[in-house]
């Protein structure tokens, strides 16, 4: 995970270099848009890379849970960094819209696109191996940064090609709107999975209903009940209530109880299990009376 954070960092930092010289002999707002787009992942690579750092540290007295919710906090932060981009660029290509005129250099601004496609394209492949590897909830966020940047600058390639080379100077903004769409959406996916993970939402269904299935197959488990689930990070945890027979010794309640525990952890290599045992056919206390 840090080394995709390293990653991420030094691939930006050459963009922008490349790109500011490509927008500044162009004039093109389709190079703008991705050289502003390219300075927004940096500033959320660099946030990533301190979140990371943090969310991978164990817990401590002051954090029993964990770190792992401060790569959400760093999604909602990369989240608000697009957003402004995809407002600056959307009137820039706006007013380039009602205002077209032709771009300069076309040669070099598509060299430049070239170049960025093939450092974007081997970092996409990259972190999709890490994101596959530890769910990284950071390392996704810019996955799918760099990922709509792969696209960007297919777009921006094709709208330099059209304004320079067929006369379409609208193909410049056009293009620039689009991309502002795709970025507008890979904000909108970063924040409903930050937002997931920082309210505590349950695991997928799949996962829960896999669960369940483990633990009702455990010889001496009558039911399951109180199933609790959550992520945070790389890490995962699971509640649930086992009801067993009542007139089994407290020794054996709690060997099921382990067998339990351990395979499901075997299943979810990642998660912190806890089980309680009940006996069958009695309810708990609610833990809040009114």
């Amino acid at each position: 995970m840090k080394r995709a954070t390293y990653a991420s960092v030094t691939v930006a930092t050459i963009l922008i270099g490349v790109k500011l010289w490509a927008w500044l002999i162009s004039d093109s707002i389709s190079i703008l848009s991705s050289l502003i787009d390219s300075l927004l992942d940096l500033a959320a690579s660099a946030v990533n890379l301190l979140a990371v750092h943090h969310a991978v540290q164990p817990a401590d007295r002051e954090h029993r849970f964990g770190h792992g919710k401060a790569e959400s906090l760093a999604g909602l932060g990369q989240a608000m960094f697009i957003a402004g981009s995809v407002v600056f660029l959307s009137l820039q290509a706006i007013e380039r819209l009602f205002h077209p005129h032709p771009v300069q250099s076309a040669d070099v601004g598509m060299g430049v696109i070239i170049f960025s496609l093939f450092l974007t394209g081997g970092l996409v492949v990259y972190q999709r191996y890490v994101v596959q590897r530890t769910g990284s909830l950071a390392i996704s966020a810019d996955f799918l940064h760099y990922q709509s940047d792969f696209l960007l600058n297919i777009s921006v390639l094709a709208g330099l090609f059209l304004s320079a080379y067929m006369g379409w100077l609208i193909a410049d903004p056009l293009f620039a709107l689009v991309v502002a769409v795709i970025i507008g959406h890979s904000a909108w996916q970063i924040v409903r999975g930050a937002i997931n993970v920082l309210m505590d939402s349950e695991l997928p269904d799949e996962d829960r209903a896999r669960i369940q299935e483990i633990a009702m197959s455990h010889v001496g488990v009558e039911t399951v009940h109180d199933l609790r689930t959550r992520s945070s990070g790389l890490n995962v945890f699971i509640q649930l209530h086992l009801e067993m027979d009542g007139d089994i010794l407290l020794r054996q309640a709690h060997r099921i109880g382990d067998e339990v525990m351990a395979e499901i952890e075997a299943a979810f290599p990642q998660a912190e299990v806890l089980v309680h045992q009940d006996p069958a056919g009695e309810e708990d206390e609610p833990a809040f009376k009114s």
